[in-house]
This record gives structure tokens, C-alpha cells and sequence, in this order.
């Protein structure tokens, strides 16, 4: 390799000599390709690049360009396409920060700097600790893993992950210039995270090279060691291979037989691992040179052992017939080691061409077995499919010479993975929340946990995670969980781990503790949303609870949510004078959502008639019950005809879910510390929230620092604005945010 750098060095200072040698590395692209590749080239030669900025994993090299040929010139023997190519040679330019990503869209093309974007991304990983073995929560996993895992889940175009294999490639090459603790970080990244992902995508000529090298610099004793032990280098056990496989050839064509034989010699890190697994010596290691050969038929798999026997010597107990017995896992194959020529020992493999493709493809494939992976990870469908998808796409991608393609994965992401502040990886389900990541990490972090900084920034807890991101909690001196984080319609719990702590941590409370509890919260919920006189007795009525204090522990034990109450409010509103007077005649025409039941823990109940079976999209009212909730029948039952006259008071206008009713306007009060960008939170939110603005006033005190803010937005309904006040009161720095309540004149009397 350092005849390589040196004769790309050499080249660099001769742009002809350059564009020459970059030909030649070009050969299987056609010519608009190449042509892109050489003008890329010229682009980055002529273009004055700002001045490095240190990344923390670079190792020496004065240049980037020289390292972004070397990248180029491995991404070539992949015969990826041009724009990967010329992703590969801007890669350390934009690492270093001396081009953006902006100039390189400019002048070479979106489609190149997606790839970038995604490396870019990818490189997140060098900023981690050593991975180890963590347990979270009862659940033991690697760290490695995990990363591995996030690497996958971040890659949506396979080449993506080919770009930065091989760049890591390089970086391997020239750390032999680094200090040894730049040495030993950079190969234990190497080996924990990027060998195994190259591995499992089935680029073996890089996962070798990368595991090699990466067990130089962690182990040099034992590499030196075995490297001495080898009889050769390595080329010439490759060129004795090479003899082997030309023997076999004549012999297997004579018997008469269609093979496909392929050879390889094994790498030192290989041989160690082995060793270690089986606790023997070098001169025990009967597969450091190793051919497989692939027939068309179980027959043909024992034909071709009795050649190999009858040709070389087989050595006792190191025979395995997993045809007749195969693994656990399902893989089947012949295994031999035989005395070869020259009296050295040769590792023989013999199985069919659908044996050889459930190895390398199926679920036995021959990096998990070999990786020691248990039978449960296979049920982890969106990752291995993922793995499984990219390593076809590599193998169509050499099928037909690298032609440039579109390489999406459309598959859902089942998972998402986030850094911890100490940059280990954390697994959360897809569309967890800050608030889920504080419980993931511990109990004790949930319950105390305030406010949350993503990627140093700070966001609401409602907020859903994306993969890369890295999450730091900040947390106050007692625990004090909220009642709110348990309502599904405020958004701060996703996974059914958290939602259970906080369930827990309320279940120990005293019944005093949930009344008080709740009462607070519903005159907290009332003065937000200018609600200055309810009828708690009706409100408890409607959800079957005995008395106010019966409705408050309900609320405060969270069996109910301020905004089903709010729902309620509503629907009593259409038939009593005073909720009439409370409630403006914007909030109290939203339809009911008929299509789905309550349970019998104090939720409301809507049943369908009997009677008349309603359906959608007839026209419906609703019958207040009792004890049996709202009973839903046709505007034109005769039950209802009679109601209208003996209980006109119990009926209520319905109106079907999906029929889409127009928003309605009302105004909210904010008071928030003057700050740079909080109108851009606020507008964030409220667009989160599918709100409308319709207009908006501020004005900040000069002395205080205070901004007061009234807007006027749309609505759809009573909880929907209790949901967006709540949010709102998350923003950094806001003292307070409630609705108005304003004396209607007559051109506002609709407004609300």
C-alpha cells in the first residue's frame, strides 16, 4: 500500500499524470462517466480549498486529495459508479471542512452529495467511547452491536456505507504515522463497528484488509508472532492456492464433473481468533489455506470428496459431513483437511450451488454462525432484512458493472438509535420521545427529568427522536413525574416501558394525593383556557363516578385526561344554559369520534342503537344516558322523536368522525423571556399541531426582557387547543400561555 500513496503522491504534482493513472483506474465506466469522474477531478486540482480544520480521527497526511484518489481508487475495484467515485475523492476536503457541501452541489450535483450527507452522518461513530457490554434495564447488550445496528438503520443507499468502509480503509493504511493512542482508538473502531459491518455486507476483500490491520495495532505481539509462524507471505500462499486450484480443476474435469472452485488463504487475524476459540496452537489450524467447491447436486457433493481423497492424504478427526447432519442453524456443507502438495495442509469445502446460496444469503448465512449469533436475532426483521437487501445490492451492483441506480431501502425502520453524552448507543422504539430515552436509561433519570438538549439543542419532551442524534437529560433534584405524560393525546410516551414507570411511580400515591392532584390540574387546565364556572357534578355524572372528589381522583390517578373531560364539557354544552355561557359557539359544534368505544374505567361509553343501527353517513344524534353513555342513533329513530319531547335536554348534535368540520378562531395570551429564535419556536409548534395563524402581536418590555404575544389562530376543537397551550408552556423561556377570554362584540361573536 505505500508504494500506492507514494506513487499518487508522485502523480499529484503532474495534473496529466494524474487525469492519466485516473483513467486507467476508470476502465469499466463508459465515457460519460469517466468524464464525470476527471472533471470532478479538475474541479477539486483548480479549486482553492480553506484551510483544514482537525476532526479528530485524521493521521497525518498533508494533502486530502491524495487520500481522496486512494479512497477513489478502491471504491474503483468495487466498480461502483461515477458519483460514488467523486464522492470518495471530496469526502476528507468536506470532512476537514475546508469545501462545503453547498459548493460541491453546486458544481458536481445533488445526487453526489446525498451520498456525502449520508457518510458525513455515518462518521458520527468516531466520537464514541470504546464500545463494551452494557446492561440496560434487565436487557444485556454489546455497544458494538448497537452501533453497528444505528450504522444500518442511517443507511439508506448502499454506497453510502461503501464510501466510508473505504475511507476507513485508507485511514487504516496511514496509521502507522499516528500516536500509539490514536492508534489503539481509531483500530478499536475498526474492529468493534466497521470489520463486522463490512462483513456483514459482504465485502470481503476490505472486512479482511480492515480486521488485519486493525489487529496489528491492538495486539502486535500476536500479529508478529503468527505473521512469523506463516510459512510465506502472503502473496505466495495466495500463489499457492492459485497451484492448488489448477490441480483440482484437471482432476474434477477428468472424473467427469461441473464445478465452480474458488480459493482463499487465511488472514492472521483469522487464524488468532481461531486459535483462542479452540484453545490450540498454530501447527493446529488446519484451514490456513482453504478451497470451496460449489456442484449441482447432493451426489455430486460425495463424488467430488472421493476425488479429493483419493488425492491427497485426509488428516484423522478433522472430517465434517453437516449434509447428513447439519447445524443448528441450518447450514449444510462438507468439510475436509487433507495433507496438499508440498506437504502442507489444505481446508477443502464441498457443497451445492443452493447450499452455498443459503449460506451466504439465507438464514444460516456463514458471517452469523461465524459471528456467533444466536437463533433469537434472526426475528429482528427490519435489520437483517436491511443487511440482507444491502449485500444483494452489492452483488447486483457487480453484476452489472457499477451502472449508476437508484439504491433506496423503503422498508420501515423498526428502531431507531440515539447517543447517550458519553456516546453510547442507545435502542429505542420508532418514535420515541426524549421523554422515553430518560427511561430507557434509567427510572430514576424518567422520573426526574425536565427539560431535554438534542444534539446540544433545547427540545420539548413530546419530541420524536431520529436515528444519529445524541440526547442529554436534564433533570431536577427530586423526581416528580406529570400526570400529563401518561395521556396519549400529549405525546411524551411512546413505549410501554415508560408509560409503566410512570404508572408505578403514581400507583403508590394515597387517594388524598390523586384528588388534590387532580383538582389542581383541572384548575390549572381552566384558567389556561378562560373556563371560570363548570358543573363538576354533571362532568361526574357523565363519567359514571359517584361524586367530584371520584371525578378529581380519577384525573390525578390519570384513569382520565383533562382533554376526554374537555370532549365532555363540550357535548353537555349543547344542551345547558351554563356551559352555553362558558363555552363560545366555536367550541361547541365538533362531531363526536363514534368510531371507537371507552373503556369501563371511567370512560366515556358510546354505544350504538340497536333500534336503528346507524351508519356512516347518515345523520345521527346522540342520546346522554345515565349509566350507558352516549347512545348513537338516525336523526329520524322514533326513539329520538320521543326524547325530543320527554328529555330534550339529554340529546346532542353528532356528526361522524370523518366528516371534516371548518376550524374555528380563538385567541391565546404568551408571556416568554425575549430571546433570538421565539417566534420561530412558537410558529414550530403550532405548525407541529396542524394550527393555523391567523394574526400575531407582540411586543417586548425593554426593562424586563419580557415578550407579550396574542395570537389569533384556528382550532378544531376544545382539547386540540388545550393539547397546543400545553405545548406551548414547554418552549424554552415561557412564563405562561393561555387562551383569552374576551368580551364577544358582534363582529366577533363567532370567533370565540
Amino acid at each position: 500500500m505505500v508504494n500506492i500513496r507514494t506513487q499518487i503522491a508522485e502523480m499529484l504534482s503532474d495534473e496529466d499524470a494524474t487525469v492519466e493513472w485516473l483513467s486507467a483506474q476508470l476502465r469499466y465506466l463508459d465515457d460519460p462517466a469517466q468524464g464525470r469522474v476527471l472533471d470532478a477531478l479538475r474541479w477539486i486540482l483548480t479549486t482553492p480549498l480553506d484551510l483544514a480544520v482537525p476532526t479528530g480521527d485524521w493521521v497525518g497526511v498533508s494533502e486530502p486529495l491524495d487520500h481522496g484518489l486512494e479512497v477513489l481508487q478502491i471504491l474503483a475495484e468495487l466498480q461502483l459508479d461515477a458519483d460514488t467515485l467523486i464522492a470518495g475523492l471530496c469526502y476528507r476536503p468536506l470532512r476537514e471542512q475546508r469545501i462545503s457541501l453547498d459548493r460541491i452541489e453546486a458544481n458536481l450535483g445533488s445526487s453526489v452529495t446525498q451520498i456525502l450527507d449520508g457518510v458525513v452522518r455515518m462518521a458520527a461513530v468516531s466520537e464514541l467511547r470504546r464500545p463494551r457490554e452494557t446492561a440496560v434495564l434487565g436487557q444485556t447488550v454489546s455497544a458494538s452491536d448497537n452501533v453497528r445496528r444505528m450504522l444500518v438503520a442511517m443507511i439508506d443507499d448502499v454506497r453510502i456505507a461503501l464510501v466510508k468502509l473505504a475511507e476507513r480503509t485508507v485511514v487504516m493504511r496511514l496509521l502507522k504515522t499516528a500516536s500509539r493512542p490514536k492508534q489503539l482508538q481509531i483500530a478499536q473502531e475498526i474492529q468493534d463497528v466497521y470489520a463486522p459491518l463490512a462483513l456483514r455486507l459482504g465485502v470481503g476483500q476490505l472486512k479482511w484488509e480492515l480486521e488485519d490491520l486493525a489487529f496489528r495495532y491492538l495486539q502486535p505481539d500476536a500479529y508478529h508472532r503468527i505473521a512469523k509462524m506463516l510459512d510465506g507471505r502472503r502473496l505466495d500462499r495466495d500463489h499457492y492456492i492459485g497451484r492448488v486450484q489448477r490441480l483440482l480443476e484437471d482432476e474434477l474435469t477428468a472424473a467427469g464433473l461441473q464445478f465452480q472452485l474458488t480459493g482463499r488463504s487465511k488472514h492472521i487475524s483469522s487464524i488468532y481468533r481461531k486459535m483462542q476459540r479452540k484453545g490450540v496452537g498454530f501447527s493446529q489450524i488446519y484451514d490456513i489455506r482453504a478451497v470451496r467447491i460449489l456442484v449441482s447436486s447432493v451426489a455430486k457433493c460425495y463424488q467430488v470428496l472421493g476425488v479429493i481423497h483419493g488425492l491427497w492424504r485426509s488428516i484423522p478427526n478433522e472430517f465434517d459431513d453437516y449434509i447428513a447432519n447439519p447445524k443448528e442453524n441450518g447450514y449444510r456443507s462438507l468439510h475436509t483437511a487433507v495433507v496438499g502438495p508440498e506437504g502442507r495442509v489444505l481446508e477443502i469445502q464441498i457443497r451445492t450451488h443452493s447450499m452455498h446460496e443459503d449460506a451466504e444469503l439465507g438464514v444460516c448465512a456463514h458471517w452469523r454462525y461465524k459471528d456467533g449469533e444466536s437463533d433469537r436475532d434472526r426475528g429482528e426483521g427490519s435489520y437483517q432484512d436491511k443487511l440482507e437487501w444491502l449485500r444483494q445490492v452489492l452483488e447486483w451492483h457487480e453484476g452489472v458493472g457499477g451502472e449508476q441506480a437508484q439504491l433506496r431501502f423503503e422498508a420501515y425502520d423498526e428502531r431507531i438509535y440515539v447517543f447517550t453524552p458519553q456516546g453510547d448507543v442507545v435502542s429505542l422504539a420508532q418514535g420515541a420521545t426524549a421523554l422515553d430515552f430518560a427511561y430507557h436509561v434509567h427510572t430514576e433519570i424518567g422520573h426526574r427529568c425536565r427539560r431535554a438538549k438534542v444534539d446540544g439543542v433545547l427540545t420539548p419532551l413530546t419530541t420524536p427522536l431520529q436515528t444519529g442524534q445524541r440526547v442529554e437529560i436534564i433533570t431536577a433534584e427530586d423526581p416528580q413525574p406529570r400526570r400529563e405524560w401518561l395521556y396519549s393525546s400529549a405525546g411524551y410516551l411512546k413505549t410501554a416501558r415508560a408509560r409503566a414507570r410512570v404508572h408505578e411511580w403514581f400507583s403508590v400515591q394515597t387517594r388524598e394525593d390523586h384528588i388534590a392532584a387532580g383538582r389542581q390540574l383541572m384548575e390549572r387546565e381552566c384558567a389556561r383556557l378562560a373556563l371560570t364556572v363548570l358543573d363538576y357534578s354533571a362532568i361526574a355524572q357523565a363519567f359514571r363516578r359517584a361524586s367530584v372528589e371520584d371525578l378529581f381522583y380519577a384525573l390525578g390517578s390519570a384513569e382520565l385526561s383533562v382533554s376526554e373531560i374537555f370532549r365532555v364539557v363540550q357535548y353537555l354544552g349543547r344542551g345547558s344554559d351554563q356551559f352555553r355561557a362558558v363555552l363560545p359557539p366555536s367550541l361547541l359544534v365538533f362531531p363526536i369520534r363514534t368510531d371507537c368505544r371507552f373503556d369501563a374505567a371511567g370512560h366515556l361509553l358510546v354505544n350504538y342503537a340497536r333500534c336503528c343501527m346507524p351508519m356512516a353517513p347518515e345523520a345521527i344524534t346522540g342520546f346522554v344516558t345515565r349509566s350507558r353513555g352516549v347512545s348513537v342513533h338516525r336523526s329520524s329513530c322514533h326513539r329520538i322523536a320521543i326524547a325530543e319531547d320527554s328529555a330534550p335536554d339529554q340529546l346532542i348534535e353528532l356528526m361522524w368522525a370523518e366528516v371534516a368540520t371548518a376550524p374555528r378562531q380563538t385567541d391565546i395570551a404568551l408571556e416568554a423571556d425575549d430571546r433570538q429564535g421565539l417566534l420561530v419556536d412558537i410558529t414550530s409548534v403550532l405548525s407541529g399541531e396542524g394550527v393555523n395563524i391567523i394574526a400575531v402581536q407582540t411586543q417586548t418590555d425593554t426593562q424586563t426582557l419580557l415578550a407579550s404575544m396574542r395570537l389569533r389562530i384556528e382550532v378544531s376543537s376544545l382539547d386540540v387547543l388545550a393539547s397546543v397551550l400545553s405545548r406551548l408552556a414547554e418552549i424554552d423561556g415561557m412564563r405562561s400561555a393561555q387562551r383569552l377570554r374576551l368580551e364577544a362584540s358582534d363582529g366577533d361573536a363567532d370567533n370565540g
